[in-house]
């Protein structure tokens, strides 16, 4: 199953979203290993290994099977190589409500890519899974990331002050949140 977001006005992909395979652990590990990646992440490990990168896509894929999680990889179209990921987790389908994470090889910052994947993983979240609500959170100091959710017009909701260690200094998190209807609403404004 491949993800094409071809809703907005002018827009011409570089990018398609697909699950992860087994196959994609060498250019995940590429990507991470990165400190520049792992800087503004909790969860990901440094060093990184190609074999956190199997793990990662294992626990994707059980996830996707348990129906808490949908993980995809970018796919730049011109090489077909994933250069990043784009996750819904924490998928709470009583409430109506996951999480959205992203992380991209420091190669592809600063052309829009993220913000795309990011808008091809809404459309997914609320048109796809139904869900009402979708937050992501990051740290204050990712300004590539805030601009991100904020070109996808989410909401700061809160702040976490001083709630990571993380290279030697405390990290302020800001959450955000996005509704459906805000959501939409925007879409139909860029058509």
């Amino acid at each position: 199953m491949e993800i094409e977001f071809s809703k907005l006005k002018d827009f011409r992909p570089r990018i398609s979203l697909r699950p992860l395979r087994f196959t994609d652990a060498v250019d995940i590990h590429k990507n991470v290993k990165n400190r520049s990646i792992v800087r503004y992440t909790v969860h990901i490990p440094h060093p990184y290994r190609l074999s956190d990168a199997r793990a990662f896509i294992k626990n994707s894929i059980k996830a996707k099977k348990d129906k808490t999680a949908y993980v995809f990889g970018i796919v730049l179209k011109q090489t077909k190589k994933i250069i990043g990921v784009v996750s819904l987790s924490k998928v709470d389908k009583k409430n109506k409500n996951c999480e959205l994470g992203y992380w991209l090889g420091k190669k592809y910052w600063n052309q829009g890519i993220m913000t795309l994947a990011a808008k091809m993983a809404l459309e997914y979240a609320f048109n796809k899974l139904n869900m009402h609500r979708v937050y992501a959170r990051t740290f204050a100091s990712n300004s590539g990331s805030l601009r991100v959710l904020e070109k996808n017009n989410f909401m700061l909701e809160g702040i976490n002050y001083e709630i990571y260690w993380r290279n030697n200094y405390w990290h302020n998190l800001f959450s955000y949140g996005l509704l459906k209807d805000d959501y939409n609403k925007k879409l139909n404004i860029d058509r």
